[in-house]
């Protein structure tokens, strides 16, 4: 049985039942069943679909929000903005799918040959809490207008969210079993994996279950994605809007209370600007409006649990154990559930290896650098590489950045998000491969050479 917990007051919401070994098989029977068809399905049948689920999030928008956020604690105006975001991917990929799945005819010296964009079948999908329906939709999208199928294993604290994905999907006129939820414990998605009918899984989450997804991928042979942590850097330089960056750096920080793959969580500042930034930034960290996630006002509301605040507070811990300084913030203010006020850290022991860590909460860690080399050398010294984002209007600075950060995405003066016509995924331990834009549409793809 799985019960969701409000973070916003510790109290306990829905519970939905495990899915027993019999049903999951039904499931994977139906899956395999119905890709049979749906690869048979024409383009203009799938971009049919896609045009009608993304009409289906944007009309119920509201109740699949309030959802999100009773599950997990995000703003209900994040939420509303997460699920429009959905839509957004449905009708990318409803525009431009047949144009990204065109055969492309080549010669070759042995006769003319056609490479073309072939289905694979099931795709099992293991997803995190943290942008329950985003991260979903970054593989249903591009994987349906492929002409594969989804099976989905949420996490167990989302289950409302997961239920509703199906049946916003399904009742937008999918086939039954096109998009399935299947609501499993984690000890079994290996079992799943090696199902012959399964042909390949992608996973957004934690090192250690991207680790063991890919374990089992690997004895398989199966064809993997992984969207792992991130430990993004906030690089500012003397050429840079200092007021600009230093707000712009509170709301990479704090948005979805600090848990997002690609927060802005290293902030490397040139000693030039360092004083300027700290002073507008300390500011900002500080006004920030912490509270219940379905008041409009609200900026930040709870972590997703009670557990995730205190894995928090126990990095803030070994930070001051290395030396570092908590200037301000990270402390549990006089409300109920899983809230954490915003913080910053600094005199940081970058070889500290508390500061390798991620940390999965709206606390900063705030650097001085002398030049451009030291911020790079920086910035590329943890085990992540997801994304980063720089700011400066130096030209010059602008390319090596975006050349010499070790990352699979830089933002320029701007905070990174994600796309839907991009591609999103990361280097070092944060993953590979990719999803959204053309990339996520191949990922899962047999691209099979006609040759004569």
């Amino acid at each position: 049985m799985f019960t969701s917990i409000n973070p916003a007051t510790g109290q306990p919401g829905r519970s939905f039942a495990e899915l027993t070994d019999a049903q999951v098989e039904a499931r994977l029977a139906k899956a395999h069943e119905v890709f049979l068809a749906w690869r048979e399905s024409g383009l203009d049948d799938r971009t049919t679909l896609l045009r009608h689920i993304a009409e289906r999030f944007e009309d119920d928008k509201h109740r699949l929000a309030r959802i999100a956020t009773e599950e997990m604690g995000k703003t209900l105006k994040s939420a509303i903005a997460e699920v429009e975001k959905c839509a957004s991917a449905f009708r990318y990929y409803a525009r431009h799918g047949a144009q990204l799945l065109k055969s492309v005819e080549v010669d070759t010296p042995v006769g003319h040959a056609v490479a073309r964009w072939l289905p694979m079948g099931p795709v099992l999908a293991v997803m995190p809490w943290n942008f329950p329906y985003w991260q979903v939709v970054r593989f249903a999208a591009p994987a349906i207008m492929a002409g594969n199928v989804g099976l989905l294993k949420h996490a167990s604290s989302v289950q409302g969210c997961a239920a509703a994905l199906e049946e916003t999907i399904l009742a937008a006129g999918a086939p039954e079993g096109l998009f399935q939820n299947l609501a499993i414990k984690s000890g079994k998605v290996a079992d799943l994996i090696a199902d012959e009918r399964i042909v390949a899984v992608t996973l957004t989450g934690s090192e250690g279950a991207g680790a063991k997804v890919a374990e089992a991928a690997g004895r398989a042979l199966k064809k993997v994605v992984l969207e792992l942590g991130g430990s993004d850097p906030f690089v500012v330089m003397p050429s840079a809007d200092i007021t600009l960056a230093a707000k712009t750096a509170v709301t990479a920080r704090t948005q979805n209370t600090g848990q997002s793959c690609i927060c802005a969580k290293r902030m490397i500042v040139h000693a030039d600007v360092y004083d300027d930034f700290m002073h507008a930034f300390s500011a900002g960290m500080k006004a920030v409006k912490t509270g219940d996630p379905m008041d409009p006002e609200t900026e930040m509301g709870p972590l997703s649990s009670e557990e995730q605040r205190d894995t928090v507070l126990g990095q803030m811990d070994k930070f001051r154990d290395a030396g570092a300084t908590l200037l301000f913030g990270a402390e549990k203010p006089d409300l109920p559930g899983a809230y954490l006020t915003p913080g910053v850290l600094v005199d940081i022991d970058p070889d500290s290896e508390v500061a390798k860590e991620e940390v999965f909460g709206p606390v900063a860690m705030v650097f001085k650098v002398k030049d451009i080399d030291e911020a790079i050398a920086l910035a590329n010294d943890v085990p992540f590489g997801l994304g980063s984002s720089v700011w400066t209007n130096d030209d010059a600075e602008k390319e090596r950045f975006a050349r010499d950060i070790a990352a699979g995405m830089t933002a320029v003066n701007r905070m990174l998000s994600s796309t839907p016509e991009a591609p999103f995924g990361g280097v070092k331990r944060s993953g590979h491969g990719r999803e959204l834009g053309p990339w996520g549409l191949h990922e899962f793809m047999n691209l099979k050479a006609v040759i004569g």
